[in-house]
């Protein structure tokens, strides 16, 4: 396929696009100029910022699928998730792309059922008032996504850490994973390459966690 990948130098969308050229697709890589980027194999399209559709049209132009794994750096970063995905999805549209990948967050998504009543009552209130300003972005990212003409997916993962690929990982459609604190970055991003062909995640949102 060919994929157009936002967020490539960061934690989740570098694996992306490094999974995605070991399976054999045709990548297109979006780095804002200011950044050093020096991945061999993907087409690069440098951009000053993505708070515009205008730059983004060539990036995604043609392409069967759109990965974003842009999102926060910190509490402090502002609303950056969901400005960049709003030029995103405008592009998208312009374009006439529809296939929407996108990652956002665990705390975002309803708990299960099942879930127990420590992490109901006490851990996910505690994580979402933490970082208040981080999830009332990525609240509007994903109502901007859902509202949107396209293909959709989210992703929804738990804390992240940099444990290597290991395509074994708990999912769930619409609900958070039970008990899931931890997630690879590399898994979530073999997730949202394989939720690109998989039918049964289109305008869906997806747990995910070990």
């Amino acid at each position: 396929m060919r994929i157009t990948v936002f967020g490539a130098t960061g934690g989740v969308g570098g694996h992306v696009v490094q999974q995605a050229l070991a399976a054999g697709h045709e990548v297109t890589a979006v780095v804002r100029t200011s950044s050093s980027y020096d991945v061999k194999g993907p087409q690069i399209v440098r951009v000053a910022g993505l708070t515009e559709a205008g730059p983004l049209l060539d990036a995604v132009d043609g392409r069967d699928a759109v990965i974003s794994g842009v999102g926060p750096r910190g509490t402090k970063s502002g609303p950056v998730a969901s400005g960049s995905t709003r030029s995103i999805l405008a592009a998208m549209a312009k374009t006439g792309v529809r296939r929407f990948v996108a990652v956002s967050a665990a705390p975002i998504g309803p708990p299960p059922p099942d879930e127990s009543f420590l992490n109901r009552r006490l851990l996910l209130p505690m994580i979402r008032a933490i970082a208040a300003d981080v999830y009332a972005d990525l609240r509007v990212m994903e109502a901007d996504i859902t509202r949107s003409d396209t293909d959709w997916t989210i992703v929804r993962p738990p804390k992240l850490t940099n444990k290597a690929v290991t395509g074994r990982y708990r999912t769930s459609l619409g609900p958070t994973v039970p008990a899931g604190y931890l997630i690879g970055r590399a898994d979530v991003a073999h997730l949202m390459l394989a939720a690109v062909a998989n039918p049964a995640m289109i305008d869906q949102a997806v747990g995910v966690a070990y």
